[in-house]
C-alpha cells in the first residue's frame, strides 16, 4: 500500500488565503468569549448576523468524495485525556493496525496514565506533550502522525483542528467541532485547501438503531420522509457541578455564554444521514425557542455550599430549547437540547414518512404495509435484514455508549488504513454543529429563522454514499 501523503499547500499561504476568506463572515458575538484565543489568525468582523453571513469564495475544491491515502499502518495521536480522550486510547489499542504514537494534556498524570495504558497493551509507549495549553502546537508538528482525535473542552475544539490540518494531519473532533459560524467557514475552507478531512466524531450516528434506521430509510421502507427528530435530553446537573468529573468548571460555565442548543449532534446527525443531508437535500433554516434558565441555579441552591465559585456564575442558558429545521425538500427536523433538568435520557431519534414512523426511548416501529392495527409493534424484527453489516461483523463490541464508539471508530480507522472515503466529512461536521450559533441568534430574535449556511457550496445536490456503507472487499 501507499504509505506516502501527497504534498499539501504550505502553512504560509494557507494561513493568508484563509485570513482573506474569514473576512466578513459574521460571528456569534456571545461564543467569542470561549474561543477568542482560537481565531486571532482568522479576521473576522461582528457587524453581520451569523445566520446571515455572505457565502465566502471557495479557495480550495471540494472535500465530497476525497478518499484518505492507504497506509497498512495507522498512526494516531490523541489531545485532551480525560474522561473520552483516555477511553478512546483503549479502542485505538483494539485495533492490530492503529499505532498511538503521541498523547496530549497539560494534566501530566493524565498524560502518564494514557502512556501506561498504551504499554500495558504491549506497544511503545507515545511520546508525551504535557507542557501547557497549546503544547498540541507541538504534537501536531511531528512527521510520524497520521490522524489526530481532539477530545479537549469546547473553547479548544477549532484551533486544535486548525493546527493539525496545518501540519498536514487529518483530524477528528469530539462534539461539537467549533462554538461560532464564523469558525466552521474557517474548518471548512482549512480542509479544502489543506486536503485534509475535518470530522465530527459523531458516535450516535454508528449506533445500532440509528444504522438499522438507516438502512430502512434508504431501502424505502419509510416512503418518502417527512420528519424526523433528534435530542440531547441528559440530566448532567451532578456532572456539572462535581469537582472531579470535568477539569473545571468549562462546560458549566458555557450556560453563562449562550442561550441555544450547546449540543446539538447526537441528535442531529443521525436524522440528518437518514434524509442525506448534504447528499440529495440540504437544511435551509432553524427556528429556536428556549425556556427561562432555572434548573442549574435550583441545583446549586440545593446542592452547593456558600462561598463555591459557582455562586459567581449567572446562567442564561435555556432549560431546554426546541428547534424546528427546514430541509430543502421541505422536510422539517426537530431537535431538543436539556441538560439542565430531571429527564430520563433521550436522544428521542424519530423518523416518519408518508409508508410509517420511528421512534426510540423506547425503540418502536409502525410502517405500512407490515402492520395495521394501529399499534406499535417490535423494531427488532427487522435487525435480520436491515442491520448494519458493521453490526453483523462486531455485535458485540467492546467500549462505552452500547458500542457505537468502538464501531465508529473501527469504520474510521479502516476508511483511513483502506484509503476509502470517509462516512462523512468536513461539511457534516460544521452543518451538525451550525445550531449552536444559529440557535442562540433565534432565541434572541424570539424566534426568527436562522439561514443554515451551504457548507457544501452546492455539493449537497449530487447524490453520494455516507454512513450507509458498503463493505468493503
Amino acid at each position: 500500500m501507499n504509505e506516502q501523503t501527497p504534498p499539501t499547500p504550505s502553512r504560509r499561504k494557507v494561513l493568508r488565503t484563509t485570513a482573506a476568506a474569514g473576512a466578513g463572515i459574521g460571528i456569534t458575538a456571545a461564543g467569542a468569549q470561549g474561543a477568542a484565543a482560537s481565531s486571532a489568525a482568522v479576521p473576522t468582523t461582528t457587524t453581520a448576523s451569523p445566520g446571515t453571513a455572505a457565502e465566502p469564495r471557495r479557495l480550495g475544491t471540494t472535500m465530497a468524495g476525497v478518499p484518505f491515502e492507504s497506509r497498512s499502518t495507522v498512526r494516531v495521536a490523541v489531545v485532551g485525556l480525560g474522561n473520552r480522550g483516555n477511553a478512546m486510547i483503549g479502542l485505538y489499542l483494539a485495533l492490530p493496525w492503529v499505532r498511538v504514537v503521541a498523547v496530549c494534556d497539560p494534566v501530566r498524570e493524565k498524560a502518564e496514565r494514557a502512556t501506561a495504558q498504551v504499554v500495558a497493551a504491549g506497544r511503545p509507549a507515545p511520546a508525551v506533550y504535557t507542557n501547557g495549553e497549546e503544547d498540541y502546537e507541538n504534537l501536531c508538528a511531528r512527521t510520524d502522525v497520521d490522524f489526530v482525535h481532539v477530545a479537549t473542552p469546547w473553547d479548544s475544539h477549532y484551533a486544535i483542528a486548525r493546527a493539525a490540518m496545518l501540519n498536514g494531519k487529518h483530524v477528528g473532533v469530539e462534539c461539537p467541532v467549533a462554538m461560532r459560524l464564523d469558525e466552521l467557514w474557517s474548518l471548512v475552507d482549512l480542509s479544502e485547501q489543506t486536503r485534509r478531512h475535518c470530522m465530527q466524531l459523531e458516535n450516535c450516528c454508528y449506533g445500532r438503531n440509528e444504522m438499522r434506521v438507516l438502512r430502512m430509510a434508504h431501502a424505502g421502507k419509510f416512503g418518502d420522509l417527512l420528519h424526523g427528530a433528534g435530542a440531547y435530553n441528559h440530566d448532567l446537573r451532578a456532572l456539572m457541578f462535581s469537582p472531579t468529573y470535568y477539569e473545571g468548571p468549562w462546560r458549566r460555565r458555557w450556560h453563562t455564554r449562550l442561550r441555544g442548543d450547546l449540543y446539538p449532534n447526537h441528535g442531529f446527525g443521525p436524522v440528518a444521514n437518514y434524509m442525506d443531508v448534504n447528499r440529495g437535500d440540504r437544511v435551509v433554516s432553524i427556528s429556536s425557542f428556549g425556556t427561562p434558565a432555572l434548573g442549574l441555579a435550583e441545583y446549586r441552591a440545593e446542592h452547593m455550599p456558600p462561598g463555591d465559585p459557582s455562586w459567581k456564575e449567572t446562567y442564561i442558558e435555556s432549560d431546554r430549547t426546541i428547534s424546528l429545521v427546514q430541509t430543502a425538500k421541505g422536510r422539517v427536523i426537530r431537535l431538543e437540547h436539556d441538560v439542565s433538568t430531571p429527564h430520563p435520557y433521550s436522544r428521542i431519534n424519530s423518523l416518519g414518512g408518508t409508508r410509517g414512523v420511528f421512534e426510540d426511548y423506547p425503540a418502536r416501529v409502525y410502517l405500512e404495509p407490515d402492520h395495521k392495527d394501529d399499534q406499535w409493534h417490535d423494531f427488532a424484527a427487522y435487525a435480520d435484514e436491515f442491520d448494519h453489516w458493521l453490526w453483523k461483523d462486531h455485535a458485540n463490541p467492546p467500549g462505552g455508549h452500547g458500542g457505537m464508539d468502538y464501531i465508529m471508530v473501527y469504520r474510521l480507522m479502516q476508511c483511513v488504513r483502506l484509503g476509502l472515503v470517509p462516512d462523512f466529512d468536513v461539511y457534516d461536521a460544521a452543518t451538525w454543529t451550525a445550531p449552536v450559533p444559529l440557535s442562540h441568534e433565534s432565541i434572541k430574535a424570539k424566534g426568527a429563522p436562522q439561514e443554515i449556511p451551504d457548507f457544501t457550496r452546492g455539493e449537497w445536490r449530487k447524490a453520494r454514499s455516507g454512513v450507509d456503507s458498503v463493505k468493503p472487499a
